[in-house]
């Protein structure tokens, strides 16, 4: 039997993404091509050069030359003063047509053979031109005479230092009758021999973690060093990363398999703190970082800033410690914790994993604090900052299923526990299925401990609240639906309505919708008789209404629908108590009396009476609540929403004397504080802190595996779109040679032909991604009308796709068709891809242009590659400038991205958005405070006139209210508080309006209470 070690499938998974590049970059190029029937100029986007006297003919822009250039080049800061000496090396070929009755009539353009001249350059301060002549003569011997270059050097001494440019510039003439193609192709440029020191990067402050040199700049292409001292021109810029490994600790990994930690946590999660104290204590105390200042010959401003994160570093060990003393003190915080990995060592059985990544835990226990002195820690704001794709969503659903079971044990038997907010428009049914399946792991853990009497842990079953209004599910079901409405018998009831992809407790794909008339339920069905829930209709709730009656442990949904407080009184159950409990079984929560609700029972037609609340009003309130997606709170959205926090917590504070802790997920870490201080008006705290260098802490060190290839095209003489169609079709007809001719693609790529299946399912669908919708369309259309590949199936996933196409396409690529011909082979894709679709078969990616901001472009490729290396290509709108400047420095941009992350732009202080605002919160108190204290009915006008009257409540007191809430109580503020209390007696006045036509208070003053966190203003598309 051989030695020879089998290959692995990421190493099959590496060498076929390797392949798979080269394959597309050919395509650019023409590399191995003899003949073609078209102009290589309409072909090829990648190693071409335009003539100089028709690129620059009639315009000196810029912008211009970068979409079909004429020279590429490499910008140096040579080491010595002048003379310079070094040796270019040139490579090129051409492309010729041969006349009609040429030896090949259909393919009349053939390449010629290479062109690899060595130029001998010395140069002085004056710069020159080199190697004219050698390259004429160097093209005429391979059959393209006529075809003309040269080496220009310039040096630019107006820099601090001066730079020296080598270019290749294409000198031919023009083309002519008997030339029909000036471009030259494949071209390359080599430097050797000339010493050099390395840029500063521009674009990067000084940092004590962080590398900014930079060897030398391209122009018009990306630099490779292929041996030190050596500089050569790539068409392409390619950046590997690597996957990260989660210890980096001389001491033994203690073990966190879930199982180890519910039998006893203290002893593994103590080793784990201490391996913690240790690595700080080598890497941050001040010994530490003089030692670094010394030898990395930091700035004052970079250990200044060093001794700043040292003392954040710190001060997160710190809360490590806390929690691990209250895991070890607290019995209900252990016991919580215990249940706690028990229901997420049920719910990841069968899914590769059996433990936690020690940051996760970590993230635990600095953050359990908050259930042991919750009114001191909810003055912070959690966030888990880690690499997209690392388990930020498995860490916050541990706290999240934490604190439901010391809810339980402390006396919380029904109710929210989080509320936790997506900011997409269209919830991932991904995330949903993720919240279901630990919830249901919960509730058999929880089952099991109430039946052996092992916790005290009594009350209704864990369940999910899925909240996202009608786009995706209805706000209510009635008996005789008008308009929009939705009844019992309305078209695609209750199919349409699924949102889980399988039984979150035996994952059985076979659900069942069902509308109970009886009950008035929307309800999914396992139909697995084997399935350990047995209790009829999963604990699962789709319509709003049923959320308010039921009140689950979790709710789930977008951000938009935080607008509906104000419109909603039953959302009332969100922050604080129902007010009673209806008789009728099944009925649940009954809230404020309505004409089609007079005993406050949502359910139609109830003839109930009203009960007691079943355990004291104040326990009500969720514990938590949960902000995935912090970055994506900016501009207008941002701003509306801190207007709506100030409110959800003051509505919680009046209602039940106590505020929700708030944790968020972020993909980005810049400006996070300010954020969270404008958003929610508390203090910001980002776990795990960053370590003493990039890519380095005690959390994560980089290791070998690879992540993802991310490869920036620059398309020259082409647009983005015919490149996007053409690399898509390059991949496409890759895959299918895989699986036509199994042998020779793997002869060629070196790989072990048993793992051909697997790399057929892992790399056959390609995702291209677009900004706009437009974009995403236009992709969509043309590479089915475009393609050279027969049977391409094209999907779309964009906020316009049926809630109930979203969840076709997801399973059909969880769960690909046998047959390749059947499956999807191009999703094409907007930005609801980027956040919370989470499958192992998208692989390849083809990104329309930089996406607007540097935090999509993180979130966005972490789509692919996060289990098996991913292959992504930026394709540069090279026309625009920071385009440009991104390809330019684009092995930075991968590799630091964080760092390019702006700001958040995000205000509290808009008056056009407090105009906005303003209803909502004005209403939203007069349903959830006014009304209760009332004890009557004030939905009417005429009605809250009165009581107005009757407590002496004035416009002024009212405005007061409304800006303290806000928090607008300072100097810089006064132009805030009088736009209230202008608003707010205009507002009293219609109430007084005798001759109002207003059937609701909702339909006094302008405008009406916001329906949408969205609504803000109307969108126009904005195309290139």
């Amino acid at each position: 039997m051989s030695g020879k070690v089998a290959q692995s499938l990421e190493e099959a998974c590496d060498a076929f993404v390797t392949w798979l590049d080269r394959r597309v970059v050919a395509a650019g190029r023409g590399d191995g091509l003899d003949r073609l029937d078209v102009a290589p100029s309409e072909t090829f986007w990648l190693g071409r050069l335009g003539c100089e006297d028709e690129v620059r003919k009639g315009t000196n822009d810029d912008r211009a030359e970068r979409l079909d250039p004429c020279a590429i080049g490499i910008r140096f800061r040579p080491a010595e003063a002048p003379p310079w000496s070094m040796t270019v090396t040139v490579r090129a070929r051409a492309w010729v047509k041969d006349p009609k009755d040429g030896p090949d009539p259909d393919r009349r353009w053939w390449r010629t053979g290479p062109v690899a001249e060595k130029i001998s350059v010395v140069t002085g301060a004056e710069g020159g031109t080199f190697g004219a002549e050698q390259l004429r003569d160097a093209f005429a011997a391979v059959g393209a005479p006529g075809r003309r270059a040269e080496v220009r050097i310039d040096v630019e001494d107006w820099h601090q230092d001066p730079e020296l440019v080598v270019q290749l510039v294409n000198t031919s003439p023009e083309k002519s009758r008997d030339r029909t193609d000036s471009h030259l192709y494949e071209t390359q440029l080599e430097v050797a021999g000339l010493r050099t020191t390395p840029f500063q990067l521009e674009a990067l402050p000084d940092s004590f973690r962080h590398d900014r040199d930079v060897p030398a700049y391209g122009l018009n292409v990306g630099v490779e060093v292929p041996a030190p001292g050596v500089f050569r021109s790539s068409d392409t810029t390619t950046v590997q990363t690597v996957r990260p490994d989660y210890w980096n600790s001389s001491r033994p990994e203690p073990t966190l398999s879930f199982e180890r930690l519910a039998a006893d946590p203290v002893p593994e999660l103590t080793a784990l703190v201490d391996a913690l104290e240790a690595y700080d204590q080598a890497h941050w105390s001040g010994s530490a970082l003089a030692t670094r200042e010394a030898v990395e010959g930091w700035t004052p401003g970079m250990r200044a800033a060093a001794d700043e994160a040292a003392v954040e570093v710190f001060a997160e060990l710190d809360r490590l410690q806390t929690g691990l003393q209250l895991l070890a003190t607290n019995r209900h915080i252990r016991q919580s914790f215990q249940l706690m990995n028990q229901a997420i060592g049920w719910s990841a059985q069968g899914r590769g994993y059996d433990a936690w990544r020690p940051f996760q835990v970590g993230f635990l226990l600095s953050a359990i604090r908050f259930l042991a002195e919750p009114a001191e820690d909810t003055k912070f704001v959690d966030t888990v900052w880690f690499a997209t794709g690392g388990g930020k969503t498995e860490t916050y659903l541990g706290l999240l299923l934490t604190t439901a079971f010391f809810d339980r044990l402390t006396g919380k038997r029904t109710g929210v526990t989080a509320w936790s907010r997506f900011p997409l428009r269209l919830l991932s049914l991904q995330q949903t299925q993720r919240f279901a399946d630990v919830l249901a792991g919960a509730e058999l853990v929880r089952r099991d401990a109430v039946a052996r009497r092992v916790a005290d842990v009594k009350g209704a079953p864990f369940s999910l609240g899925f909240l996202v209004g009608q786009a995706g599910t209805p706000n209510k079901i009635v008996p005789r639906p008008a308009g929009d409405e939705i009844g019992p018998d309305s078209p695609g009831i209750p199919d349409k309505y699924r949102v889980l992809l399988h039984c979150p407790f035996c994952r059985d794909e076979s659900l069942r919708m069902k509308f109970d008339r009886q009950r008035w339920k929307l309800e999914h069905h396992c139909t697995n008789p084997r399935c350990p829930w047995r209790r009829g209709a999963l604990p699962v709730y789709v319509v709003d209404q049923e959320i308010f009656r039921f009140l689950p442990t979790v709710v789930v949904g977008t951000l938009d629908k935080t607008a509906s407080i104000g419109l909603q009184q039953a959302m009332r159950g969100l922050v604080g108590p129902p007010l009673k409990v209806c008789s009728v079984d099944w009925h649940g929560f009954t809230y404020a009396t309505r004409a089609k609700a007079p005993n406050g029972c949502l359910v139609p037609s109830c003839q109930g009476a009203l009960q007691s609340l079943p355990m004291p009003a104040d326990r009500f309130a969720p514990s938590l609540r949960l902000q995935d997606e912090l970055h994506l709170l900016r501009d207008s959205l941002g701003a509306v929403d801190s207007h709506y926090e100030s409110l959800l917590d003051y509505l919680q504070q009046e209602l039940s004397g106590n505020r929700a802790k708030i944790v968020a997920g972020s993909a980005t870490l810049i400006g996070y504080d300010r954020q969270v201080k404008v958003l929610y008006r508390r203090e910001g705290r980002v776990f795990p802190q960053p370590g003493p260098r990039s890519g380095e802490s005690f959390w994560t060190v980089r290791k070998s595996d690879k992540l993802r290839r991310f490869v920036a095209v620059a398309p020259r003489g082409v647009t983005v779109e015919h490149v996007s169609d053409r690399t898509l079709d390059a991949l496409q007809r890759s895959v299918r040679r895989l699986a036509d001719a199994p042998s020779a693609v793997c002869t060629e790529a070196g790989i072990d032909p048993r793992h051909v299946d697997a790399l057929l399912s892992l790399y056959g669908t390609n995702v291209v991604y677009g900004s706009t919708l437009h974009d995403v369309e236009a992709a969509g259309r043309s590479l089915g009308s475009n393609s050279t590949v027969d049977g391409i199936n094209v999907e779309q996933l964009t906020g316009q796709t049926d809630f109930d196409e979203v969840r076709d396409i997801l399973e059909r690529l969880e769960k690909p068709e046998e047959e390749f011909s059947d499956r999807i082979h191009v999703l094409a894709a907007s930005s609801m891809l980027s956040h919370g679709v989470d499958i192992d078969r998208l692989n390849t990616m083809v990104m329309l242009g930089l996406p607007l901001t540097t935090a999509e472009f993180i979130q966005t490729t972490a789509r692919v590659g996060r289990r098996h290396p991913g292959l992504v290509y930026v394709l540069h709108k090279i026309g625009r400038e920071r385009d440009a400047q991104t390809f330019r420095h684009f092995d930075k941009y991968v590799r630091q991205g964080d760092r390019f992350v702006d700001a958040i732009p995000i205000t509290r202080r808009s008056r056009r958005v407090l105009a906005l605002t303003l209803p909502g919160l004005v209403s939203a108190r007069t349903l959830m405070v006014h009304e209760p204290a009332s004890r009557q009915q004030l939905s009417n006008p005429a009605k809250l006139h009165q009581y107005l009257r009757d407590v002496d409540l004035t416009p002024d007191v009212e405005a007061a209210a409304v800006a303290e809430l806000l928090g607008l109580d300072g100097p810089e503020d006064s132009l805030h508080r009088q736009q209230i209390v202008e608003w707010v007696r205009e507002w009293f006045a219609g109430l007084a309006d005798p001759t109002t036509t207003a059937r609701f208070i909702s339909e006094i003053g302008h405008p009406s209470p916001m329906r949408s966190l969205r609504d803000v203003e109307a969108q126009a598309p904005i195309h290139d």
